[in-house]
């Protein structure tokens, strides 16, 4: 009995990190984007606790890699997308584009139909065992989440637009699926001269949590890209 709850320890966290990901959703269809954030970072935090407890239990199976994927599209593909969909409606619209206003917030789904293809290639692709290849999907949720709730005022004013949005959705849904390698914040040892940019990465992370509060993660994911391009040779 003891051995059976115990296989489902991982996939139950699984199941928590899905349920997240469908309140986050909910949450921001109604324009509560600070509770839709909260629930994508408890998301985030199910999704690491299931694949650890998975190891460390010795329950790693098909079903639980399945499970994760399809939560992790969920939290961090469907609820991104809906929080781009709601800032549709609040955006200005230049006047070329008032007659697709009614259209145009259905693309945010772009980034949950990248967001899929980012999580199958992930799989199936044995290069990213100890970095990425691509933005990694709760990067580009968290990104999204702390760029909204940290500069909404900017956004929903006469110096951004729609067309703004729209583009730089679409830059992000291309960064998901792009042969762009990443480093991953994976340490083998805590020696400086194997884990320099890892440690560098971190240490620039310190003035963007003490300085840009609700902006902060959104800074930390452009400087993780801008470190992982500037040092692409070494990762």
């Amino acid at each position: 009995m003891a051995n059976i709850i115990t296989k489902q320890i991982p996939n139950t966290l699984t199941c928590c990190n899905l349920m997240s990901g469908c309140i986050a959703t909910g949450a921001a269809f109604h324009g509560n984007m600070e509770w839709a954030v909260i629930m994508i970072i408890i998301g985030a935090v199910f999704d690491f606790f299931d694949g650890m407890s998975a190891r460390l239990l010795h329950v790693s199976s098909p079903i639980g890699k399945e499970l994760d994927s399809l939560a992790d599209v969920v939290t961090f593909g469907v609820a991104p997308s809906a929080m781009i969909f709601y800032m549709f409606s609040q955006v200005v619209y230049p006047d070329f584009l008032e007659p697709l206003r009614s259209i145009l917030p259905y693309s945010a789904f772009l980034m949950a139909a990248f967001s899929a293809l980012r999580l199958a290639k992930f799989n199936l692709d044995e290069r990213q065992t100890s970095s990425f290849i691509g933005l990694p999907t709760p990067a580009n949720a968290l990104f999204w989440g702390s760029l909204i709730i940290g500069n909404r005022g900017f956004l929903v004013s006469e110096k951004f637009n729609a067309v703004f949005l729209f583009l730089f959705m679409l830059l992000f849904c291309f960064l998901l699926v792009a042969e762009l390698p990443l480093f991953a914040l994976k340490f083998k040892n805590l020696s400086w001269k194997d884990n320099k940019i890892k440690y560098v990465f971190l240490i620039g992370c310190i003035p963007m949590f003490a300085f840009l509060k609700y902006s902060s993660f959104a800074a930390i994911i452009v400087w993780y890209l801008f470190l992982s391009i500037l040092t692409r040779k070494q990762n």
